[in-house]
């Protein structure tokens, strides 16, 4: 159980349902097999990110008054490129199975893999029930209009099925390495969307330091999303709360890409907000059960 006071009672009612659309594993066997990847962060940042089983994953959701999260099968570089520490789509399953009322899947692309990840995009909607595509475009240096990704936007067109993608900078270093550049400038999803006006494009992490750029470009195209994840609400841009809060309502969805930022920190910060009822419910919970066609 966790040690914080529990949520007024006003608050609880809206907590109850939310969905985090970006949520990571971080389970014993997973870290134990990436020791490498897994202790990056703390290095860099300082600071233990938590180890929990599937069980103890779902009890944190239950304390922080999250009912549902999508778990990324993150590719973590490309194999071709040396690298060998991404999720697989197997390990997210089992998830998933363990308690299928409270997961779905998201399936990690990388574009080096061609069309066998293409056909392994299409074998993890179809035969394994996940729900949407995950990019992170600055593990392969490539900017997400770059035409390596194309083949992965239109099975995504043609399975009807959202794409995340990682938007803003990249803080990541590995090793030796040098540092990854930032590929992701939001202004790059407009190519996209332009080219592929029936892509469902979610732009993660808000798009920072470039969140204005981001809210343009989701509001520029109807099928173009903004996620809150990786940052901490109480340092969210003012632009950004009052998008969320108003003329942009329908065009945010929630997620807080833990471990990156805790569920329960996110959810009180959210509160602190005071955002009108019904922005809150749209934000939490209602965009993404209707970008995602969740009937559920």
């Amino acid at each position: 159980m966790s040690s914080r006071q529990p949520v007024a009672q006003g608050q609880q009612s809206a907590n109850l349902m939310a969905i985090d659309a970006v949520c990571n594993l971080r389970t014993p066997e997973l870290v134990e097999k990436r020791q490498h990847q897994w202790t990056l962060y703390n290095r860099q940042f300082g600071k233990e990110e938590p180890v929990l089983t599937v069980d103890e994953l779902v009890q944190k959701m239950d304390a922080s008054g999250i009912g549902k999260a999508f778990l990324i099968a993150a590719k973590l570089g490309s194999k071709h490129q040396g690298f060998t520490d991404s999720v697989s789509y197997e390990e997210v399953y089992d998830a998933i199975q363990q308690y299928p009322n409270r997961f779905y899947g998201l399936a990690g692309i990388d574009p080096l893999e061609g069309m066998e990840g293409v056909r392994a995009l299409e074998q993890a909607v179809k035969e394994l029930g996940f729900i949407g595509a995950h990019l992170y475009p600055h593990w392969f240096g490539m900017e997400p209009d770059h035409r390596k990704y194309y083949p992965f936007y239109a099975k995504c067109i043609e399975l009807d099925i959202p794409i995340q993608m990682q938007v803003g900078h990249c803080l990541i270093y590995i090793n030796d390495r040098p540092p990854f550049r930032s590929v992701g400038h939001p202004i790059l999803l407009d190519t996209i969307a332009c080219d592929l006006p029936e892509l469902k494009l979610v732009g993660i992490h808000s798009g920072y330091p470039w969140v204005e750029e981001m809210i343009a470009v989701a509001w520029k195209h109807p099928n173009v999303y903004v996620g809150s994840d990786a940052y901490a609400p109480r340092y969210w841009k003012p632009e950004f709360i009052h998008f969320i809060n108003s003329w942009g309502r329908n065009k945010v969805i929630f997620g807080t890409d833990f471990p990156v930022i805790d569920m329960e920190r996110a959810m009180q910060e959210i509160q602190a907000l005071e955002l009108n009822p019904e922005s809150q419910r749209k934000f939490l919970r209602d965009n993404t059960i209707q970008l995602y066609n969740l009937n559920d």
